[in-house]
């Protein structure tokens, strides 16, 4: 189920919130719990057997730890090392095993041999979120940075929150625990969380579906035929796509997560003006940057190695990182990619970049973000190579037969300056407040708000089925 559909719209979140509300409290968790179980299992019922079947034991798991006593190192690592095994070869056998068969049977192909049978695996959405959340309850019981849930049902609530359950953010168990036992329900907090819902229903809805069919369109033409001025409308489309896309996702998700009490963590902080690969990846997926920092980065070592082992580490982080984005080797090569950045900006120093002037930073950064979305978006490295040959090398080629809408440049245009424009212009403006600081502010969201519920319902009816592009991972 998607959040940006009717169904969702008009249906299940009308009737989910008059269920939680109208019900006792003391049921608000229960409700929220099998409310976020039926989103779920809208699409796929085996999907929510497999989180149930793998929750229960992650709790089990915990409860075991957790009764160890401290100096009961090797067992209780024995534990978590069993907890992480069956969560990651869960994950690896779903996402990975379609890949790697078939590069096994590209090996036959090249020995002559036949190719391996092989039934393809279906891949359970928000399996790559939902791992990654269950592995921070398992290392932090491990830590002793938290406490077991309470019961099972509170620990299977903080895994299955229907808000973040398919596409993040990616939240810490130690963060949302208070929450999950105790958290104040205030209008205030409602009507923010129907503002920043509003604000991403038509930043998905009104932004990123028009310009994802115009970057489509490109892609899905031979790099052959392609010419250098619609390579670069190609990438730079879906540079903006893929932006408006996934913090439309986070927006909702805050938003939705509101309306019943929870406070998320914020997962994007306007990455494309960021003036370094480095401060790029502190503003772009903040729960993952954060999760491969303190669950893999500084376990390797971190910055309390040498400088040879923290650009390794760093390295095998955005390769690992990338591999998690998808099982191609085109997310591998994305991964490498910034690692390479990311390294180099290591090994120069990052006071040393600071003092680059911002309208030289900020430029080369984002074009360095867009040249790597190239690996992200095509489906194999070498058309990901001749794309970006066509961005740089102008040969003649038949010109492209494809008309973008005058409607188009303006969506286009309006996307770049919500991913452009510096957080501090819309604090004045009050948009990233939780709470308006005065009464035209309020106003002005019941406005703005309710014309963007309006023009994006309008738009959905029109509109195909369109996932979030997140949805893949």
């Amino acid at each position: 189920m998607l959040f940006s559909s009717l169904v969702f719209l008009y249906g299940f979140l009308p009737a989910f919130l008059l269920l939680y509300y109208l019900g006792p409290k003391a049921w608000r968790n229960t409700t929220a719990l099998l409310g976020s179980l039926l989103f779920y299992a809208w699409g796929e019922p085996a999907f929510a057997l497999l989180l149930l079947g793998s929750g229960t034991a992650d709790y089990a798991l915990s409860l075991a730890m957790a009764k160890l006593p401290a100096g009961a190192t090797k067992r209780r690592r024995g534990l978590l090392t069993l907890a992480l095994a069956y969560n990651l070869g869960a994950l690896a056998y779903c996402k990975y095993s379609n890949f790697f068969v078939d590069q096994f049977n590209v090996l036959l192909g090249w020995l002559g041999t036949g190719a391996l049978p092989w039934t393809k695996v279906l891949l359970p959405i928000g399996i790559s979120f939902f791992t990654f959340q269950k592995i921070t309850y398992l290392v932090d019981v491990f830590r002793g940075k938290a406490q077991p849930t309470r019961s099972l049902r509170d620990y299977l609530l903080y895994i299955s929150l229907f808000p973040h359950l398919v596409a993040g953010p990616i939240i810490r168990f130690h963060d949302l625990a208070d929450q999950i036992t105790g958290r104040a329900h205030t209008l205030d907090r409602f009507l923010s969380g129907l503002w920043r819902f509003a604000l991403g229903l038509g930043r998905k809805v009104l932004l990123a579906n028009p310009i994802g069919q115009v970057a489509d369109q490109i892609f899905a033409v031979d790099p052959g035929r392609l010419d250098t001025p619609h390579a670069w409308l190609g990438i730079f489309c879906y540079t903006l796509q893929i932006y408006c896309d996934f913090a439309a996702y986070s927006d909702m998700a805050v938003g939705l997560a509101r309306l019943f009490g929870f406070e998320f963590c914020e997962n994007f902080k306007h990455p494309y003006s960021s003036r370094s690969i480095t401060e790029f990846w502190r503003r772009w997926h903040c729960s993952l940057s954060t999760f491969m920092r303190d669950y893999l980065y500084i376990p390797l070592g971190g910055n309390r190695v040498g400088p040879a082992r923290q650009v390794f580490n760093l390295w095998f982080v955005f390769l690992v990182s990338g591999f998690w984005h998808g099982a191609s080797w085109t997310f591998v090569a994305w991964g490498a990619y910034h690692g390479f950045f990311i390294s180099l900006e290591k090994v120069i120093g990052h006071e040393r970049i600071r003092r680059i002037p911002a309208l030289l930073a900020w430029p080369v950064t984002f074009l360095l973000a867009m040249l790597g979305w190239v690996f992200f978006r095509a489906d194999t490295i070498a058309l990901a190579t001749q794309y970006l040959a066509r961005l740089f090398v102008a040969l003649p080629v038949p010109s492209l037969d494809l008309a973008v809408p005058h409607r188009t440049w303006a969506v286009l245009a309006l996307a770049a300056v919500t991913a452009f424009l510096p957080e501090s212009w819309w604090d004045r403006l009050g948009w990233t407040s939780q709470h308006p600081a005065t009464q035209a502010q309020f106003f002005g969201r019941l406005a703005v708000g309710t014309v963007l519920f309006l023009l994006a319902c309008a738009a959905l009816a029109n509109q195909s089925y369109n996932p979030f592009i997140y949805f893949r991972f």
